[in-house]
């Protein structure tokens, strides 16, 4: 079996490794002519990371990303509302990695490449539509330097490629633009002094107002004694449909985000230092599709963002990704036929993934968030005299529907490397 994989992002690349571990060839078509490390922070899950160490790529994880400790929630004046461990400390055999999203790309381009073959990644080589017939499918790609068109032959194609998928327009032609749901994102990463420990993840305020989410992503800064800090700022600034440009690699202005944030400052985070100090600031509307029926026809599927596109709530992005790869490597390597194979990747895969969608979309914890800031607009001595103890509870409860459910359940689950020990 041979499949071709459309965009060469974190679920693109995850899919090429899982395929080749599994006896089943890969290629990956990416319309940019080089890739480079861009974005900013992200995180891996759990779930995530043992895949990617199952995957080989532990090691490479451990000397990069810092393990999050911690989740903690604060008003806007730096109270703490709620916090809670994460990864092993919450009972994973896996950790939960910060890490910056352009050194996690690198990472697994290195590993295709080294391990597919240089020519495994095409880039510069744009999809721009496919047929399919019994036997395969005829992909019509166009040289981005060239202008040259010409077609490559695969028995799957994998659409990977983002936000603004090619392949699920195809598959579902006349799909609405994506859904705003009236919050602004500004983010960037700022080199500062570690906060809180030096490996919390800070969320405070709330996005019906503002918002901001800051941790650490580097473990060489740490090792330098200070700390690589993802942030990312949050403003409600409209709604409806129209969200501008959905672009992660827009650039944005500081000065409008500190507009939003100047008097944020607390004993032990300085807000409009810490957004003033970052290199670039990045712009992006808070987007999501709905949920799709189905993401496959035949000999192709969809995947990553381009079958689920999610709010980030939760740290689901990427890491909703990496397990559509390796489930989908493990079941076109144990199907009769690849139709077989991608139906049974679907089956798995899609009515999860699009409940993990809708939980998002709900944003339980903002609105306990923005109870506390209704209830104590100036502050608090202590929670408990703001929240109930359910309402406290709700906070857990959120992460619980999207992320953090099932420990057990994941540490007890069989590997999707056959034959294979988690490394």
């Amino acid at each position: 079996m041979d499949v071709l994989i459309a965009g060469a992002g974190v679920g693109g690349l995850t899919a090429a490794l899982a395929l080749h571990e599994a006896g089943v060839a890969a290629r990956v078509l990416e319309a940019a002519r080089t890739l480079r490390p861009l974005g900013v922070g992200v995180n891996l899950l759990p779930h995530a990371v043992r895949e990617l160490t199952e995957l080989g790529l532990g090691a490479t994880l451990a000397a990069t990303a810092i393990p999050t400790g911690e989740m903690v929630h604060f008003d806007r004046h730096g109270g703490r509302i709620w916090g809670e461990p994460r990864g092993r400390a919450l009972g994973y055999d896996w950790p939960q990695y910060s890490l910056h999203r352009g050194e996690l790309q690198m990472a697994l381009l290195a590993a295709v490449r080294e391990r597919l073959g240089p020519g495994a990644v095409l880039a510069g080589t744009a999809l721009e539509s496919f047929a399919q017939d019994a036997g395969g499918v005829t992909a019509h790609v166009r040289d981005r330097a060239s202008g040259a068109r010409g077609e490559l032959r695969a028995d799957v194609l994998v659409g990977a490629d983002g936000l603004h998928s090619a392949v699920r327009a195809a598959l579902h032609p006349g799909e609405p633009a994506p859904l705003w749901n009236g919050v602004r994102m500004w983010r960037g990463v700022t080199e500062a002094a570690p906060f809180l420990g030096g490996r919390t993840m800070a969320v405070a305020g709330s996005n019906t107002a503002g918002k901001l989410v800051v941790y650490p992503i580097s473990l060489a800064a740490e090792e330098r004694g200070t700390a690589l800090l993802n942030w990312v700022a949050e403003v409600r600034t409209g709604g409806g449909s129209r969200a501008g440009e959905a672009d992660w690699n827009r650039t944005g202005d500081v000065a409008d985000v500190l507009a939003h944030f100047a008097g944020w400052r607390f004993p032990w985070l300085d807000v409009p230092a810490l957004l003033r100090g970052a290199p670039e600031v990045l712009e992006y509307p808070m987007v999501d599709r709905d949920p799709l029926p189905s993401w496959t026809r035949g000999r192709v599927t969809l995947l990553g963002d381009a079958a689920h596109p999610m709010y980030p709530i939760g740290s689901n992005g990427a890491s909703q990704a990496v397990l559509d790869a390796r489930v989908l490597a493990f079941e076109l390597a144990r199907a009769a036929a690849p139709e077989a194979g991608l139906a049974a990747y679907e089956a798995a895969r899609r009515e999860p993934v699009n409940a993990i969608v809708l939980a998002c979309r709900d944003m339980p914890a903002d609105r306990v968030l923005h109870t506390v800031a209704e209830r104590a607009p100036g502050g608090f001595a202590r929670i408990e005299d703001v929240l109930s103890a359910d309402e406290l509870a709700a906070i857990s409860g959120a992460y619980r529907a999207t992320s953090f459910s099932d420990a057990a359940a994941l540490n007890a689950r069989p590997s999707l490397s056959p034959g294979r020990a988690a490394r």
